[in-house]
């Protein structure tokens, strides 16, 4: 019985189980919401054409390399929050909103030129001209729509660096079922639309973000939250704050660039086998975000209850509620990985295309492999989704884009260089170097966890 009173002992104690699921269960279900919101694009491209479910991918994946570092540096606000909060320091939660804000407006000109760089990106991928064309199409949106993304991010840290993550699942989850309707009509011209194609699914998600953005902000700017945290009255520039939050937000964006561009670079280079590889690999990755990206709520869970204890100086507290996060992160992966393993097949014809002439057999076949590697890294992948967090919300970040940084050079970069000089840069080695990848993280950033340097560090001054 010692196991099961000790799980009950963990349940209700501070910095328990109950705790962190009180903040992560809604940015759990928040995220499971706006990951539906990109498989549903990709769902009903999959039954629009092959050629649009092989660019939305590819695309979206580089749209991502150029929003995240200024996502990362943006939602960072939550994290100064969070440790306002643990310190009680309440009136100084709305000028770091406001640095964030500035701070998303600066990345939204930055942003709105990256249009631009469509098709001479794309066209060096060296993929087919029918997918390339809507590459193009499919980036230019998610770019040009990417202030609504950012302003989100920003206004979303207002809730979650409290802890009071319910407003993010409900903005999240009515933003997925505006989604779906619009991507019927859009894509296939349903309702009076004109049939768009993967152009009506990247309008679809703009509306999408900008439908969160809106009904978030109508959350933080209230009188009450003026009198509470200063919101309105805290609107002015403030260098000091600004170039902290920089400081450490820089790097955390920096974070999720390099993760993202390693992970684009990889499909790219899938891209490059043909057709049926990019299909089978963008269907096995979408499978793998239904895992990874709902428990992306737990590393932002992680983040804000070890910030808020960093910020009360409570470093052991900040260490217990991180364990926590990572026993109820495995309790979840654990069967999850297991399903991939005997359901693989059913997972991959979810993605059949409507049409009867696409020959789907050998995507399907290949599809199943790859799910199997998923299967694989998906239960270690909790170290990294826990671990970062916890070392984000104490401020380690510079620490952590050196973890992605070297594994992402010498474990994923370099050996699918040697493999394509060596002529074997097939799709299953390609594959095994971004399993060993995955799960090169996860040990570095368990490491660098328990040597415990974070416990020393400063945030906010």
């Amino acid at each position: 019985m010692y196991p099961f009173s000790s799980i009950k002992a963990r349940w209700s104690a501070p910095q328990g189980y109950r705790e962190v699921l009180r903040v992560g269960l809604p940015l759990i279900a928040g995220m499971v919401s706006s990951t539906a919101m990109q498989f549903t694009d990709r769902l009903f491209l999959s039954h629009y054409s092959v050629t649009s479910i092989a660019a939305a991918m590819p695309s979206s994946m580089a749209a991502m390399v150029l929003q995240l570092p200024l996502v990362g540096l943006c939602g960072y606000v939550s994290v100064f929050i969070a440790h306002y909060v643990g310190a009680g320091r309440y009136k100084d939660v709305g000028a770091a909103l406001w640095q964030g804000l500035w701070m998303a407006l600066a990345g939204t000109a930055l942003l709105a030129f990256a249009c631009l760089l469509a098709e001479p990106l794309f066209t060096w991928t060296g993929h087919p001209p029918a997918v390339l064309a809507e590459e193009i199409v499919y980036f230019r949106i998610l770019t040009l729509g990417s202030a609504f993304f950012l302003l989100g991010a920003v206004v979303s840290g207002f809730f979650i660096g409290r802890g009071h993550t319910r407003p993010v699942l409900i903005a999240n989850l009515l933003g997925a079922l505006l989604n779906i309707p619009l991507d019927y009509a859009l894509i296939f011209g349903k309702w009076g639309v004109p049939a768009l194609g993967i152009a009506g699914a990247g309008l679809a998600t703009v509306i999408g973000w900008a439908f969160c953005a809106v009904l978030l902000g109508l959350g933080v700017f209230t009188a009450k939250n003026d009198r509470d945290f200063r919101v309105f009255r805290s609107w002015r520039f403030k260098g000091a704050l600004f170039l902290r939050l920089f400081r450490f937000g820089g790097p955390s964006g920096i974070n999720l660039f390099m993760e993202v561009v390693g992970f684009a670079w990889f499909t790219l280079e899938v891209g490059r086998l043909g057709e049926i590889a990019l299909a089978a690999s963008n269907i096995a990755l979408s499978v793998n975000s239904l895992v990874f990206m709902p428990m992306l709520g737990m590393n932002s869970a992680a983040a804000t209850l070890v910030g808020q204890a960093m910020g009360a100086k409570q470093p052991e507290k900040a260490a217990k509620v991180t364990y926590s996060a990572l026993q109820l992160c495995l309790v979840y992966m654990l069967p999850l990985s297991l399903s991939f393993f005997f359901f693989a097949g059913p997972l991959m014809d979810i993605f059949r295309p409507g049409d009867p002439t696409v020959e789907y057999g050998p995507i399907r076949s290949t599809g199943i492999i790859l799910i199997y590697y998923i299967a694989v890294y998906s239960l270690v992948d909790s170290c990294n989704i826990v671990f970062l967090g916890a070392l984000k919300g104490a401020g380690d970040t510079f620490f952590i884009m050196l973890i992605l940084g070297g594994t992402g050079l010498f474990v994923l970069a370099l050996p699918i260089l040697i493999l394509k000089w060596l002529g074997l840069a097939s799709l299953h080695p390609l594959w095994i170097v971004l399993t060993v990848y995955v799960m090169s993280m996860a040990l570095c950033s368990y490491l660098r966890f328990r040597h415990g340097k974070w416990r020393r560090m400063r945030v906010v001054d």
